[in-house]
């Protein structure tokens, strides 16, 4: 097995001391500019790589940043939408030679304490606030730990740096483009109801058919889930009215809703049209397959871990809003039937 180069091993092939070394690959001061070349050359050579920890020592920096998603792992297992998330942080802190300390619980309280617990502990530099809900409390909590802090699609008055990516004209888009064929009685399967995004989603799916002088029809709860989908199919499909089409918080609750549908003898389309929203991979796969009103998950996630190693470097940061979402028309609509 081949010695890991050490800093010992630059210091002597560049002629210097340690602490030389140390100032120079850290970008300190103490070292004049030929010492700091000949150092990087010689570290260059011999092919150094400083160790996380060496370097968490010298910058007093973890060189780590956190998520902890309020989602029950079997959950986030099903949903698609987290891994284009995480691989865009991912494909910006690695550049920057950070890593990224995910963890998972159901419990409300739980999250609270693993953010104390990561900053108490020194493990992380900074987080970022997922799915948040109306009067978070992790706001207050990353506050009062001094935890730097990006928030991902908040409402408007949050206080914390923030990506937003705008809902509003891709549902109504979507309302529009069912609305062109014919539909006139529509339902909702929403998220869970303490969810920013929940909310949000469900607010301008109204807005959009209220706009067009038509009456939103009844909401069921769906939970983000697919199994939420198919408990919201039984509770809409068996009303005296039925809907001609239903708009779904997310995808995967569409694919439940869809797959009960089915199961119920309705078809999707001709019978009844559903959409979802995300636009996640999977729902191109469906039969049929998912309109959906498409998101940008690693964009956003890129976006976030950009603005969060700028907040903890420092630096005065604005919020960044990433193109719209936009719909995405496939096989589950159609036609209103006669």
């Amino acid at each position: 097995m081949v010695d890991r180069v050490t800093i010992n091993d630059v210091a002597a092939r560049a002629g210097v001391a340690i602490s030389s070394v140390s100032s120079a690959l850290n970008d300190r001061p103490g070292v004049s500019e030929e010492t700091r070349k000949k150092i990087v050359a010689a570290a260059d050579e011999l092919g150094f790589v400083p160790s996380v920890r060496g370097r968490s020592l010298a910058g007093k920096k973890t060189f780590s940043v956190g998520l902890v998603v309020h989602r029950d792992p079997d959950v986030l297992e099903m949903d698609p939408f987290f891994g284009g998330f995480i691989g865009g942080i991912e494909s910006y802190i690695d550049e920057r030679g950070f890593a990224l300390v995910l963890q998972t619980s159901p419990s409300s309280e739980e999250v609270i304490n693993r953010y104390r617990r990561l900053a108490a502990g020194r493990r992380v530099d900074g987080v970022f606030l997922n799915e948040l809900q109306i009067d978070d409390p992790r706001v207050a909590v990353v506050s009062e730990l001094g935890l730097p802090a990006v928030g991902i699609n908040p409402d408007a008055r949050f206080p914390l740096p923030s990506v937003r990516q705008d809902h509003e004209a891709g549902i109504r888009a979507l309302v529009e483009h069912l609305v062109g064929l014919g539909h006139e009685r529509f339902a909702f399967v929403g998220g869970p109801p303490q969810f920013i995004h929940s909310q949000q989603r469900e607010l301008a799916w109204r807005a959009s058919l209220e706009s067009l002088g038509i009456t939103p029809g009844p909401v069921a709860a769906g939970g983000f889930t697919y199994e939420g989908g198919l408990e919201a199919a039984d509770a809409i499909l068996a009303s005296r009215i039925r809907p001609t089409a239903v708009v779904c918080a997310n995808d995967l609750s569409a694919m439940g809703f869809v797959a009960q549908a089915q199961h119920h003898g309705f078809d999707v389309p001709s019978d009844i049209s559903v959409a979802g929203y995300d636009g996640i991979q999977l729902g191109g796969y469906l039969r049929p397959s998912l309109t959906t009103v498409q998101t940008s998950p690693k964009l956003i996630g890129f976006e976030a871990a950009r603005l969060l190693l700028s907040t903890i470097d420092g630096e005065v940061v604005d919020d960044v809003a990433v193109p719209p979402a936009m719909l995405v028309v496939r096989d589950s609509t159609g036609p209103a039937p006669r």
